[in-house]
This record gives structure tokens, C-alpha cells and sequence, in this order.
């Protein structure tokens, strides 16, 4: 054989050797590498299903001790609300909370209830307010009339005085024609005298044979007594409802309060504070802006079932300017007399608005009609001859008067108390 030829064979022979060595060599390397992948895989696997699963007994563990915890605090606070129920005796009642139905019917959640002063009290105050007023017109009055000899510029100063008072111009010419021809001042005066005089004719032009009860008050009085409380904004009225819950509270009366002013939003709050002062219910809207009406027909329904002795129904403050707003005055009444009769309109006027408050007056007369005034503000007797003048137009009496900012400034208003409160 060629020796080419066998060099040739051996080598094929080697190639084919080497190559099957290598492919041999090649599997098993691959195989040790994805036997090492598979392992580690395996690895990692296990790591992550013990760790899951020891969060999983964490969590389980957690939720076993809140439900511990929980039923450990249900049962201590079952056992107190149960110690203190029987440790309550008749003399310490546990108080409870009425239901509201339909409009809201909320109670004082104050723990103390306030006394208000008595009507007596309140009037000797009024004495003394106004006889400390800085400016009283009657005052002025007495001292132009003290004097020995009166001419025509005295006369003159007692009308002008008068009318700057607001007693009005008919009622100011009434009182000095009267004044002129009386014979303890048109002679030699004497301070004593001119006061006695003086005293006498205010007393006649105020009125003291007039009945100045709330009708609440009266003989054969309806049972709730329905009093409407109307006037224009900035009067004070819903402050004044306030204090006439207090006033008639400190008479043994059971009063309930009706928010019918759902115009402002802070109307009914304000009068819910009152009626806490002093326990009494007040009945509301659920939401704000309701229709009045609607909230003056559920007072009353609610009125007549407690039987309470009074309801007074606040209404939203208006223009009389304004028909719209009037004539629902008129809807507001209507609809109350559905349940109840209405038998008193109480209009509040600002004792400091003079002659701006009478046109006022006039409006709500005749849109709603009414049956006693309230001045509020009557802290000053400056102006005090509104009292004068407004009943002369409306010929209906002045009923409360207002005498300052305390919850008990409100008093039945007393002739004889506010002349010589003026006069002091």
C-alpha cells in the first residue's frame, strides 16, 4: 500500500477519533450544566414557597390576635354599659334622646340647662337702663319745660325735640298743644310739677290702659298658642325668638321653637343654641333651603302632639319691598292654621331705624297682619318715641321690648316703667 495512502487513513482515523471524543465530552458538559440550572431552579423555587408560606402563617397568626383583641374589648364594654345600668337608680335616671321623625325635632345636648330671670327682674332693669341713657329725650324735654317763662323758640325746641325722638309729627303736636294748657307748666313752674305734667301726658300718648299680654297668656288662650315672628333683616328676630322661649320658659311654660328662616344658613343653628340654653325643642329642616311653609306646617304638627303650651315659628328676614317674600308671610300662616290657629303675629322692629321703621310696620300689617310689636335695641331712649308713634299708626301695642345683648334682655314692656325710666 502506498505509504500516502495510509498516512491519509490514519489521519481520517484520528480526526474521526478526536471528533468523537469531543461530541462525547461536549453532551456531558451541556448535561452538568442544565442538571446545575435545574438545581438551582429547584433552589430558588422552594425558597420563595417557604417564604410565602411562612407569611402566610404570619398573617394568619395577625388576624387571630385582632379578632382576640376585638372580642376582648366587646366584652369589657358589654360589661361596663351593663355595670352602669345597674348601678342607675330612680333618682338618677339615664337620660335619653327623643327619635326625630320627619323634620328634624333636635334637644339641647348641653348637660346643664341655664334658669333664665324672671319677667319682674327683667323689668327693673329696664327702669334702670333707660333712665342711665345718654341721651333721653325726656330730659330734654324736662328741661326746656322747667323753665320760669316758656316762649314761642321753647315751644318750637319741645316739638323739635319730639319729632328727633321719633314720637312722630301728629303725636308731637298732639302732646304740645296738651302741654300748652296745662296750668302746672304755662305758670310759674315748678320742677315737681313739670315732671308730674309731663309724666302724665307721655303716659296717656303710650297708653296704659292698653292689654299688652301675649295672647298666650290670656283667658281661654289656644293650647299650643302659635306666635309668627316677622320683621325685615337686621331686626334682631330670630334673637328674639330666642329670648322670648327664655321669657316664657321662666313662666312654667312648654315652649318649641320652629325654624322657618331656611333662607339663611346660619338661622337655624343660631336658634337651636337658644333652645339649648334653655331645653327647648326646635324644629328644622333636614337640609337648607326647604320651603318655609313646609317646615312651619311640621312645627305645628308637632306642637299639637307634645301639647306643648307655646310654639314660636322664626321666619327669614325679608324686604317689604318684595311681594314675593311677603306673600309667603301669607302661605307660612296658611299653611300652620292647617294644624294649629295662629294667634299672634309678633312684627320686630329696631328701636334705633326711627320713621324707617314704620313704613316697615305698615307692610307687614297688611300682608300678614299683626298683633303686638316688638322693639328690640331700646337700650337708648333717644328714640324711644317710637313706642308712641308706632301704635298710633298700627293700633296694635307694643308688647316686648328689647333691652340689650344678654339672653335675658327681653321683658314685657311696662307704660309706667319705660315714662319714668325716660324721666329719671
Amino acid at each position: 500500500m502506498d505509504t500516502n495512502v495510509i498516512i491519509a487513513i490514519v489521519v481520517v482515523v484520528v480526526i474521526a477519533a478526536l471528533l468523537a471524543i469531543g461530541g462525547w465530552w461536549f453532551g456531558k458538559s451541556r448535561k452538568s450544566a442544565v442538571d446545575k440550572s435545574t438545581e438551582a431552579a429547584k433552589a430558588k423555587a422552594d425558597a420563595r414557597l417557604a417564604t410565602e408560606k411562612s407569611a402566610a402563617q404570619s398573617a394568619a397568626a395577625s388576624a387571630e390576635n385582632a379578632e382576640k383583641t376585638k372580642e376582648t374589648a366587646e366584652s369589657a364594654a358589654t360589661e361596663a354599659v351593663e355595670s352602669a345600668t345597674s348601678s342607675a337608680t330612680p333618682e338618677s335616671p339615664v337620660a335619653t334622646e327623643p327619635t326625630p321623625v320627619g323634620s328634624a325635632v333636635t334637644e339641647s345636648a348641653t348637660p346643664a340647662v341655664e334658669t333664665p330671670e324672671a319677667a319682674g327682674t327683667r323689668m327693673q332693669r329696664l327702669k334702670a337702663r333707660l333712665s342711665k341713657s345718654g341721651n333721653p329725650f325726656g330730659r330734654a324735654l324736662f328741661n326746656i319745660l322747667a323753665k320760669d317763662q316758656l316762649s314761642e323758640s321753647d315751644w318750637e325746641d319741645v316739638e323739635d325735640t319730639l319729632l328727633l325722638a321719633d314720637v312722630g309729627a301728629e303725636a308731637s303736636e298732639q302732646l304740645v298743644e296738651e302741654l300748652r294748657n296745662d296750668a302746672r307748666i304755662a305758670g310759674q313752674s315748678d320742677p315737681a310739677e313739670v315732671r308730674a305734667a309731663l309724666k302724665d301726658k307721655l303716659l296717656k300718648l303710650v297708653g296704659t290702659d292698653t292689654d299688652r299680654r301675649l295672647n298666650a297668656d290670656k283667658e281661654g288662650a289656644n293650647k299650643p298658642s302659635v306666635i309668627i315672628m316677622v320683621g325685615v333683616n337686621g331686626t334682631g328676630k330670630t334673637t328674639t325668638a330666642g329670648k322670648l322661649s327664655r321669657l316664657l320658659v321662666s313662666e312654667g311654660k312648654q315652649v318649641m321653637l320652629g325654624a322657618a328662616d331656611t333662607f339663611r344658613a346660619a338661622a337655624a343653628d343660631q336658634l337651636e343654641t337658644w333652645g339649648a340654653k334653655v331645653g327647648v325643642p326646635v324644629v328644622r329642616s333636614d337640609k337648607d333651603g326647604a320651603d318655609p311653609a313646609s317646615v312651619a306646617f311640621e312645627a305645628s304638627a308637632k306642637a299639637k302632639e307634645a301639647n306643648a303650651d307655646v310654639l314660636i315659628i322664626d321666619t327669614a328676614g325679608r324686604l317689604q319691598n318684595k311681594s314675593n317674600l311677603m306673600d309667603e308671610l301669607g302661605k307660612i300662616r296658611r299653611v300652620t292654621e292647617k294644624n294649629l290657629p295662629v294667634d299672634e303675629v309678633l312684627l320686630v322692629l329696631d328701636a334705633t331705624t326711627g320713621q324707617n321703621g314704620m313704613t316697615q310696620a305698615k307692610v307687614f300689617a297688611e300682608a300678614i297682619g299683626i298683633t303686638g310689636v316688638v322693639l328690640s335695641k331700646l337700650d337708648g331712649s333717644a328714640k324711644g318715641g317710637i313706642v308712641i308713634s308706632v301704635q298710633k299708626e298700627l293700633g296694635v301695642p307694643v308688647k316686648l321690648v328689647g333691652l340689650g345683648e344678654g339672653p335675658d334682655d327681653l321683658a314685657p314692656f311696662d307704660p309706667e316703667g319705660f315714662v319714668d325710666g325716660i324721666l329719671a
